[in-house]
């Protein structure tokens, strides 16, 4: 069985699925409390069965959308297994550093193949709590990609999207990272 129909299989929408394509519709917070909670849940109920079939040493994340939820929210486990996840409500990148540097990511949403992506080395992310509030927080290297892989996901963006011009996906059989976190030089 191919990877990406593994993730079909777990309930992982696939590449080509409009819901991929278009922007998330934000919560209105606290209002839409309940609304967004459910599709938190679903979220972290949707990574833990994932989590059970496939290792992510380099953390993993899902998007709303990738649920078949049009909505902006996303979840993200850290490498570390005792980070605590990172909940994302209408997240906002509002500052970033300029200088890059360029990785391998997948998806699972087509997760035949992994691309090099170049992504700053942080970003601040503005999000917005359960009961209304915004919050900023900065994320680094190999953290920093994660989440902005899931925002790129709110705002109906694949990491293809991301990739440098020319530059194509790579089969996973190719792919000789598998199993390892992210490097960076210190």
């Amino acid at each position: 069985m191919r990877p990406s129909e593994q993730m079909r299989d777990l309930g992982v929408v696939q590449r080509g699925a409009p819901v991929l394509a278009e922007r998330a519709r934000v919560f209105d917070l606290p209002t839409e409390r309940e609304a967004a909670e459910q599709a938190i849940e679903r979220l972290f109920s949707s990574m833990e069965r994932i989590g059970q079939v496939h290792p992510f040493a380099k953390g993993m994340g899902i998007a709303a959308p990738q649920i078949g939820i049009g909505r902006a929210a996303a979840v993200v486990q850290p490498h570390a297994p005792e980070a605590p996840a990172i909940v994302l409500l209408n997240p906002r990148i509002t500052d970033r550093s300029s200088e890059e540097d360029e990785q391998y990511e997948g998806c699972l949403s087509f997760f035949d193949v992994r691309g090099m992506v170049p992504r700053p080395l942080w970003i601040t992310v503005e999000t917005t709590t359960l009961e209304g509030r915004l919050v900023s927080t900065t994320y680094e290297r190999g953290l920093a990609r994660l989440v902005h892989h899931e925002i790129d996901h709110l705002d109906g963006l694949l990491y293809t999207a991301q990739m440098r011009t020319g530059v194509a996906p790579i089969p996973v059989e190719e792919y000789r990272q598998t199993g390892q976190a992210w490097a960076y030089e210190q």
